[in-house]
């Protein structure tokens, strides 16, 4: 992040924390009055993997924010974890010292998906804040519980999706509810990749053995089996850890969609793919393709959604969301948006590809005397615009979602992103999964968060 960004992100968190916001009547309302504007929140991150490191080097750019413990099942990554953060660092395997050590506020969770409910669970009876990787459970029974756990502590609890905070997807909403677009119909959404990496297939360090890794714990209540180090580092191209595109990627699409249409999620979903290309022993697609039905809510219409994630895109990748609507289309794409509109003109027109032309004369004749009568005053041709928001230049939307978290600590305010957005991102995709591997529709009641057939 360029200093530009810290900058502009620290001025932009300062002024929310200053913000007055409405506390609840829960034990977190009670910790948030007793911390002044500038105390330190002392942070913990379980799970010090790619992401773990990510949150990490964001939130301790968050004014007021230490980290001060780490966890991890591979002794190289805690090793790592000290070698940038220091020496004073707290590290263990066990994320149950974490939760006990009551000195710590807050935790980040980005273990792999079949650990987040049960220590994010654990946490929040705990007492401690929570910031829970997407998506935020493994499987769809999962969810209720979580949503449950955070409503009865009262605790702090906000799923990693960063749209759900982006300056650019709520100017998006903005737009969208200013009428940018006029009636939303139908919703296209990708995030094609074209490199190994991009595919998941990570680096394993070379000394990964049952010594280094805690193997039978990182395996939980998965299927026991011997060590195998693809599996631990390469954990989300196998459903027994991860949740594959669906999970990974599905959702972050679907939590920006949400944002700006407030949409709950769809009712009827279909999923279609394969293993194209990545043929490695994973057994989770590498190209997916989804249709969903939307229904309608105060803020739209029923509308439909394409959602497509290719790993093998020999044009190089890229993603986006576009809304469709009756009068604009709206492109959401990293930093900025673009509203496209061209609405459509009164009058038919005629001509052109049209049955005029198969006339005879003196019917093309009579037809446009009645056509410049009937139609006359009205527009003839479609009235259109082009216009572009950009975020500021070095923008962060990752790191506006850890300093709205850190704001809810402070102020015991709502997060942007509960744990009741969060499932229902998930639920979305977590249904993808299910009905690609069982080959059917899946029927999903949003609002209930379950399945409806």
């Amino acid at each position: 992040m360029s200093s530009d960004t810290r900058t502009y992100s620290r001025r932009r968190f300062l002024g929310q924390a200053g913000g007055a916001l409405l506390a609840s009547a829960l034990p977190y309302a009670a910790l948030a009055q007793t911390r002044a504007a500038n105390d330190r929140i002392q942070v913990a991150a379980i799970g010090m993997g790619i992401m773990g490191f990510n949150n990490c080097a964001t939130t301790v750019k968050v004014p007021g924010v230490k980290l001060v413990a780490a966890c991890d099942l591979y002794t190289g990554h805690l090793k790592r974890a000290k070698e940038v953060y220091g020496n004073d660092l707290v590290t263990t395997p066990h994320f149950e010292d974490i939760l006990d050590n009551k000195s710590i506020d807050a935790v980040i969770i980005s273990t792999t998906d079949h650990w987040h409910d049960k220590i994010a669970i654990a946490a929040m009876k705990k007492g401690k804040a929570v910031y829970c990787e997407k998506p935020m459970v493994h499987r769809l029974e999962e969810g209720l519980p979580m949503v449950a756990a955070q409503q009865q502590t009262g605790a702090i609890c906000q799923v990693g999706s960063q749209r759900v905070s982006s300056a650019t997807y709520l100017k998006a909403k903005e737009l969208y509810e200013a009428g940018a677009i006029g009636q939303l119909v139908m919703a296209e959404a990708f995030w094609d990749r074209q490199s190994a990496n991009g595919a998941w297939q990570y680096s394993i360090p070379r000394d990964a053995s049952p010594q280094t890794v805690d193997w039978n714990r990182f395996l939980g209540d998965a299927p026991r089996r011997a060590f195998d180090a693809e599996r631990f580092f390469h954990w989300r191209n196998y459903q027994d850890y991860g949740t594959g595109i669906a999970g990974d990627l599905f959702v972050h699409l679907f939590s920006g969609l949400h944002l700006i249409t407030s949409s709950l999620g769809p009712t009827r979903i279909y999923t279609s793919g394969g293993t194209r290309y990545w043929k490695d022993g994973r057994d989770v697609p590498d190209v997916m393709a989804g249709v969903y039905d939307y229904p309608a809510t105060d803020k739209s219409g029923p509308f439909n959604l394409q959602v497509r994630v290719n790993f093998i895109d020999g044009g190089g990748g890229g993603e986006q969301i576009a809304l469709v609507g009756t009068e604009g289309k709206m492109i959401v794409r990293g930093n900025s948006v673009e509203v496209m509109r061209s609405k459509m003109a009164q009058a038919p027109g005629f001509g052109s590809w049209d049955s005029y032309a198969t006339f005879d004369k003196q019917n093309q004749e009579d037809f446009k005397a009645w056509y410049e009568q009937h139609y006359a005053g009205q527009t003839s041709k479609n009235e259109t615009s082009r216009s572009e928001w950009k975020a500021p230049a070095g923008y962060s939307d990752h790191f506006d979602h850890h300093a709205n978290f850190y704001n809810a600590i402070r102020t015991g305010g709502k997060v942007k992103e509960d744990a009741a957005f969060g499932f229902r991102a998930a639920a979305a995709g977590l249904a993808s999964n299910k009905s690609l591997f069982e080959q059917k529709i899946v029927l999903w009641d949003p609002v209930n968060m379950k399945l409806a057939g």
